[in-house]
């Protein structure tokens, strides 16, 4: 056997036991998801067809599940995206100070979930600390969790936990960029904001889409919150996505189990899709751009920075 089919060999070995825990745990069982979608009674013995997928779509639970789950990703993600960025920009460059608010901003992803609920339940709870402050101050007290209100401390948990972990990610892109670039931005007279937004940004876009993707895997797992603040039927403001599909597991109602988190699947896997494509698209307009810019004989014309903007 020749060196090269020895190192093939070795290297398929060393996967096989990936491959057969990723098909145990996660091929076969969607398999099967699948398969309880399009069927009907215990074990899925009848074919049903789109019936299944027609009832979850028109339910109510389902459609306000949706909704809180839209809602809450459409105002959290660009939040907590903007939110780290700044706060990487206010940290990068300054090597002592960067460490410090690192340790302090992750701080929040080594605390038990648990305890943290149950800190903000003993502030903000009907009887909680803080109505007391409002009463004793002569303001009306409020019902924090069983209210409309509910959906913004569980944002504020979801901004508070995840926050510090995209900082980090784009501290990481900020430092990635060479030094010779804001060195080669001030030569043209470039000042902040134009280095920022020339130079960084588009830098920054691979970094920015990584932290896209995971800001929306931990914007669905801010279920625990929800759940340990509401429990099985919280205020309908924070009845997410992942509600529904737990409730029907109890319920025994493996069918809409099974739409529900293929039709889930199905939005992220188009989501993280369309993202690639638009990263791929823009690398390719970048490169156009970059060949019109040369001259002839290979000489690149140079673009200042417009000056004021």
């Amino acid at each position: 056997m020749s060196l090269k089919k020895r190192e093939s060999l070795t290297g398929i070995l060393f996967v096989l036991p990936f491959l057969a825990g990723f098909l145990l745990f996660y091929i076969i069982p969607f398999g099967i998801s699948v398969g309880y979608s399009f069927t009907s009674g215990i074990g899925g013995g009848t074919f049903a067809g789109w019936t299944h997928y027609a009832e979850v779509l028109q339910s109510y639970a389902f459609q306000l599940a949706a909704s809180n789950t839209f809602r809450f990703m459409g105002i959290g993600i660009p939040l907590i995206m903007v939110i780290s960025l700044c706060l990487s920009l206010l940290l990068y460059g300054n090597a002592r100070r960067t460490k410090l608010f690192q340790s302090i901003f992750l701080y929040p992803m080594v605390i038990p979930i648990g305890s943290v609920v149950m800190f903000v339940q003993v502030m903000l709870s009907e009887f909680g600390i803080f109505n007391r402050i409002l009463y004793q101050l002569g303001w009306e007290e409020k019902d924090w969790f069983q209210s409309g209100l509910a959906f913004y401390v569980l944002l504020f948990l979801y901004i508070w936990k995840n926050c510090g972990y995209n900082m980090v990610l784009f501290l990481t892109g900020l430092q990635a960029i060479p030094a010779e670039c804001e060195e080669a931005a001030k030569l043209d007279g470039a000042g902040k904001r134009q280095y920022f937004r020339y130079i960084q940004c588009p830098l920054l876009a691979p970094s920015a889409l990584f932290v896209f993707v995971m800001s929306v895997i931990n914007a669905f797992k801010c279920y625990r919150e929800a759940y340990l603040l509401g429990g099985k039927y919280p205020h309908k403001s924070i009845y997410m996505l992942q509600h529904f599909m737990n409730n029907n597991f109890e319920n025994l109602n493996y069918q809409r189990l099974s739409v529900a988190a293929i039709l889930v699947f199905l939005l992220i896997f188009l989501l993280v899709i369309l993202l690639f494509a638009g990263k791929y698209r823009s690398e390719s307009d970048g490169g156009s751009r970059k060949k019109i810019r040369r001259g002839r004989g290979g000489k690149r014309t140079s673009k200042r920075f417009p000056h004021g903007t």
